[in-house]
């Protein structure tokens, strides 16, 4: 029986949840299944939310890839905290997740970096993120520069580009109801490496 059929409140472990409905999405949704949210919050405490793609999962989080020196990338590193969102429309389901952030390990941010293809790679040279553009060209201008500096040789990645992973401290599965009575359960780590889980009212 698959997650859309079964009773997904009586699986009680987040992430094994989570492969599953990732899973679900991979086969319904259009575009981009592992698109989420990342929420962050200034330093005068302004939310900030912007689309990302999931790049990696385990028991450890939730990992993506960004420009360090980009409003994200600086607020992140300013507070440690971050907040995702997860939804599919085709499925009528969500999925929240809210928690620390710490960059990934050099010799991770580095494998991802090299699966890229390459006009990714040059882009994240020219790319100056968050930060005033003064036209198209001159953005294509720093495209073809570093494309021309790397030739056909191999291009590193730039120190500012890296991974972020989002260390749950809660996930929350949400999936529409009849009535708006939606089902909601909420994970949470008991402390003792499991899990604690709670229903919550739509």
């Amino acid at each position: 029986m698959s997650e859309t059929e079964a009773d997904f409140t009586q699986e009680s472990e987040p992430y094994k949840l989570f492969a599953a409905w990732l899973k679900d999405a991979e086969r319904s949704e259009p575009n981009d299944p592992n698109a989420m949210t990342v929420a962050t919050v200034d330093p005068d405490g302004l939310p900030n939310a912007r689309m990302v793609l999931l790049k990696a999962y385990d028991p450890r989080g939730f990992v993506f890839y960004t420009n360090f020196e980009s409003q994200k990338g600086q607020e992140i590193l300013a507070s440690g905290k971050a907040a995702l969102l997860f939804h599919w429309k085709s499925l009528k389901r969500q999925v929240r997740v809210r928690g620390t952030v710490t960059p990934v390990a050099k010799e991770e941010a580095d494998a991802y970096y090299a699966s890229r293809d390459r006009g990714s790679r040059i882009g994240a040279w020219a790319s100056k993120q968050s930060r005033p553009l003064e036209s198209r060209f001159a953005l294509e201008k720093a495209v073809a520069e570093y494309g021309l500096k790397f030739g056909i040789s191999e291009i590193p990645r730039p120190d500012y580009w890296s991974g972020f992973r989002v260390a749950p401290q809660s996930i929350e599965f949400w999936k529409d109801g009849m009535f708006r009575l939606h089902d909601r359960i909420r994970f949470e780590p008991d402390g003792m490496g499991s899990w604690s889980k709670s229903r919550l009212y739509p």
